[in-house]
């Protein structure tokens, strides 16, 4: 809120600091005069232009401050899950904290020039008494999510016949029209997404104002010159799949931006940990305190794994990459990973909640949905592709930590005929004691950087970590129940001695019988 109260009439608008030549400045220029005023600011600092918009800041951003700056109506062109809703909102950073207008106005006018009938009677009659009402930035942001039913009366508006008939007025008369959602944008921002499922016509009828600045109310000479800037977002498939852009519309705007994935891992990492639900709170009612869960750690290999998983699907030859891999992908799976954590905490009383790589393959629902499957992937089925995901993401990041790591020792282990199986039946105490039978398991997680006194939880979601990267490179091999055993070229080596060894005893068998049968025949003779 201001310091000082805000003006409530016109008399005390005009003698306050917001003069017509501030007030009356279109929406661009205010955008335009913000965002330098904004740039000023953070010039020599690390301080991001729109705060939470991750990996932008050299590819997407300087183009929208260059189509800001050309006082631009702009697209966003990009796959799901690429923020443009979001970039579209946080466009509202860039108006002023208050704007007045005349109170009661469907079109919010400017009360120095107001645009509505109604507005320029009520400023005829009350001259400088006339009631004035302040909008904030968020109420000057529209949004319309574009749908085949939108109809020009949605958009632009129409004539009411009940207004009319309760007002006693002519039909002709503007005091009879109902504005859409686009007058009612007056003055502020309205954005359209996924623009291409709008009809032809009904984009036919966005012409007037991309370039003229004003509408038409169903052929009534009505012509309302609105202050409004612009903005689109879609899916560029869309153009094919399901509709597009028109293409006078389309030269109407002014720039169109591309928006992309995340390029990095440790960008990707820093969306995630964002958006995603994981500062989780407790409330412990009659629980003893060792039994109550205190906290969270999520280690940051399993976050690296959750995320190669998007960009390994991206690549997949098997994933339609025109319906592109959500970033909500990972997002969705690393609140499920931390839940499975979280319900294993529970079920043993753990104060400490640790998630591991299995609580990965518990969160299959959060990635079969999104994730469109090309036909070679639709043969082998969903759960087939995204396991197979998976084990190529835990492969990718064991290498980043143990790819000059020997573990022959622990390979031996299980050659020997060891086994230990991992799941969420046993505690982690459990557990730990199971893994501390592998001869050199704890001395292979260095690369790691573990704490010398870690808890149980870390020390088994690590040396999980490690089994199943041997797992995924076929090391060691792991069934369903997750109990990790000698490699299958082992295991398959032993069945071919064994069935060796069978096949020579058969041998051995039939010759002694066949020595037998000749001893009988000469002892007859």
């Amino acid at each position: 809120m201001p310091s000082t109260p805000l003006p409530c009439t016109l008399g005390e608008l005009r003698s306050s600091e917001y003069t017509p030549a501030r007030v009356s400045r279109s929406v661009k220029d205010e955008l335009r005069d913000n965002l330098i005023a904004r740039l000023r600011t953070i010039a020599g600092t690390e301080a991001s232009l729109f705060p939470g918009i991750v990996g932008y800041d050299d590819t997407v951003i300087p183009q929208i401050v260059n189509a800001v700056l050309s006082r631009h109506n702009f697209i966003l062109l990009g796959l799901r899950g690429q923020a443009k809703s979001r970039i579209l909102r946080a466009l509202t950073t860039l108006l002023d904290p208050h704007s007045p207008y005349v109170a009661g106005s469907e079109l919010r006018d400017n009360p120095y020039a107001p645009l509505s009938r109604f507005s320029k009677d009520l400023v005829a009659s009350l001259g400088d008494n006339t009631p004035i009402a302040w909008m904030t930035p968020e109420q000057r942001y529209v949004e319309k999510l574009a749908t085949p039913d939108v109809t020009v009366a949605d958009l632009i508006g129409d004539v009411d016949p009940i207004k009319a008939a309760r007002s006693g007025h002519e039909l002709g008369s503007e005091l009879t029209m109902h504005y859409g959602l686009l007058p009612r944008a007056n003055r502020g921002i309205f954005a359209i997404n996924e623009i291409p499922d709008l009809a032809g016509k009904i984009q036919v009828a966005l012409f007037n104002i991309m370039q003229e600045g004003d509408v038409q109310i169903k052929g009534y000479p009505v012509r309302l010159e609105l202050d409004v800037a612009i903005v689109f977002s879609a899916n560029p498939e869309d153009y094919t799949a399901r509709g597009k852009i028109v293409t006078p519309l389309k030269d109407r705007i002014g720039s169109e931006i591309r928006t992309h994935y995340p390029e990095s891992l440790d960008e990707a990492i820093s969306i995630t940990e964002q958006e995603a639900w994981t500062a989780r709170s407790y409330i412990n009612d009659g629980a003893p305190e060792n039994a109550a869960i205190q906290s969270i750690v999520i280690p940051h290999y399993i976050r690296q794994v959750v995320e190669q998983i998007a960009f390994i699907a991206r690549e997949d030859k098997k994933v339609d990459k025109r319906s592109g891999v959500s970033q909500r992908l990972p997002i969705s799976t690393m609140e499920l990973v931390v839940s499975n954590a979280e319900r294993r905490a529970l079920l043993h009383g753990e104060s400490l909640v640790v998630p591991r790589i299995g609580d990965i393959l518990a969160a299959l629902p959060g990635i079969t949905g999104k994730i469109e499957l090309e036909y070679e992937g639709e043969m082998k089925g969903s759960e087939t592709v995204i396991r197979e995901l998976i084990r190529q993401s835990v492969a990718n990041i064991y290498d980043t930590y143990f790819a000059d790591t020997n573990t022959q020792q622990i390979e031996q282990w299980f050659n020997l005929g060891g086994a230990v199986e991992l799941n969420d039946k046993q505690s982690a105490e459990s557990v730990l004691a199971s893994l501390q039978q592998i001869q050199g398991l704890f001395e292979k997680l260095a690369p790691l950087k573990l704490a010398k006194r870690a808890a149980p939880e870390v020390l088994v979601s690590a040396a999980e970590f490690l089994l199943e990267g041997m797992t995924a490179h076929k090391k060691i091999s792991r069934s369903e129940a997750r109990k990790f055993s000698a490699g299958e070229k082992r295991k398959r080596n032993e069945d071919a001695a064994n069935m060796g060894e069978r096949s020579r005893e058969r041998l051995q068998e039939r010759d002694l019988d066949e020595i037998a049968r000749n001893r009988t025949r000469r002892g007859f003779n």
